[in-house]
């Protein structure tokens, strides 16, 4: 890519997609094939997570199952919400979220069901009694089985997997899709223990009130090193950075079973002294990554403002936080929802030039043929949307007469 972006004021697109190709250059025969990756890999969800929830049934019963799927489903909207808000700068695709979401409650929840109760038997075969399988098998299977689904994303939609914070966003919706799925399980078996209801609340508050955070937080540390892969040219970084972040997560889940099989004290020492920082941590790395890429947008579009694509404002406002919500704040108060849908879909077609750009830079990623054109005149269109919704500037008062 060029150092400056084609010439031309904004409203005139001075370069066209290439013939035959869609948004991003992408050939429209391509178009049957994705539809077809499509259609498998609904079905592919829908199979594992019908299996999945049949060895739950098969274990705890509909009794058991109906119940679970409810209360399961509680701390899944708050916690979704809060990495929604994270990942504000540019949203990712919802479908890849829906994927994320999918690969961690039925892909990765099957395999965990089949290859923690193999793995534990072979152990078994190996070096006779475990005390705790759930230490030494589980973390490792089920981070394994997490991080493959983030693996996918990041080789198949390369072009929305820009860096620490979307690896942060796809392996939260990977963990919290995975937990909801256990948290059926552990629901449904309270349900069935002897002890009865209170069973049930004590299991309630323990993995869907005091620790929501817990599977996305151990699978975010995969994130994050597929992140720092993702963004950097060097070799060592793209092998180390994926491998380190899978071992943290390791550790980190099996410490956390550890605890939670080793009684209330323990428990609560260990989430006072180690989760909690971990978790604060994390949201540190998160926040601060974000921060980085404000100024990252804010960087990549100032070749933008010099060939006449966007105004300085524009580029001010789209890289700060704070700029991006008083915009959005000035024009819902004036243009109502759609404007404030239109401003968003503005904003985000400028953050995808953004990263495009640092994107080629780097050299991490080869930008499709016509990418930028096609931006350039998303972004076009976008603007004039918003002009369209807003209501005329009012025109200045006229001096009063002396």
């Amino acid at each position: 890519m060029p150092d400056d972006a084609p010439g031309g004021p904004a409203g005139t697109p001075a370069l066209a997609a290439p013939s035959g190709a869609g948004a991003g250059g992408a050939p429209a025969a391509r178009a049957p094939r994705g539809r077809s990756l499509l259609v498998l890999t609904v079905l592919v969800l829908l199979v594992c997570g019908s299996l999945s929830i049949a060895a739950v049934t098969m274990e705890v019963g509909l009794r058991g199952t109906l119940p679970g799927l409810l209360l399961a489903a509680v701390p899944v909207g708050p916690v979704l919400a809060t990495v929604v808000w994270l990942d504000r700068h540019e949203a990712e695709p919802p479908h890849l979220l829906a994927f994320a979401f999918g690969w961690g409650a039925c892909v990765a929840s099957l395999g965990a069901l089949v290859l923690n109760s193999l793995g534990s038997q072979l152990l078994h075969r190996a070096v006779g009694d475990v005390t705790n399988t759930s230490v030494v098998v589980a973390p490792l299977v089920e981070e394994s089985l997490k991080g493959l689904g983030l693996l996918l994303v990041l080789l198949l939609q390369r072009r929305h997997f820009d860096g620490v914070v979307d690896g942060v966003v796809y392996a939260a919706f990977v963990g919290v899709g995975f937990a909801y799925l256990e948290n059926v399980l552990y629901l449904g078996r309270a349900l069935g223990a002897p002890e009865g209801q209170g069973a049930l609340v004590a299991v309630f508050v323990l993995r869907c009130l005091v620790s929501p955070f817990a599977h996305p937080l151990f699978t975010m540390a995969v994130g994050v090193g597929l992140g720092l892969a993702a963004s950097h040219r060097s070799r060592l970084v793209r092998v180390v950075a994926p491998v380190a972040g899978l071992v943290v997560s390791v550790v980190l889940h099996a410490l956390w079973n550890a605890s939670a099989s080793s009684g209330v004290t323990t428990f609560i020492e260990l989430y006072l002294l180690l989760q909690v920082p971990v978790f604060v941590a994390a949201v540190g790395v998160a926040l601060a990554a974000r921060s980085r890429e404000a100024r990252l947008v804010g960087r990549h579009l100032q070749v933008y403002v010099r060939t006449g694509w966007l105004t300085a404002d524009e580029v001010r406002t789209l890289s700060s936080t704070g700029g991006r919500r008083l915009a959005r704040r000035q024009v819902a108060r004036g243009g109502g929802r759609p404007a404030l849908a239109a401003l968003r879909e503005f904003h985000e077609t400028a953050t995808e030039l953004a990263f495009l750009r640092d994107r080629a830079r780097r050299g991490t990623a080869r930008p499709a043929a016509g990418e930028e054109a096609a931006l350039l005149e998303r972004l076009v269109a976008d603007r004039a949307q918003l002009l369209a919704v807003l209501p005329p500037p009012r025109a200045p008062l006229p001096p009063a007469p002396r």
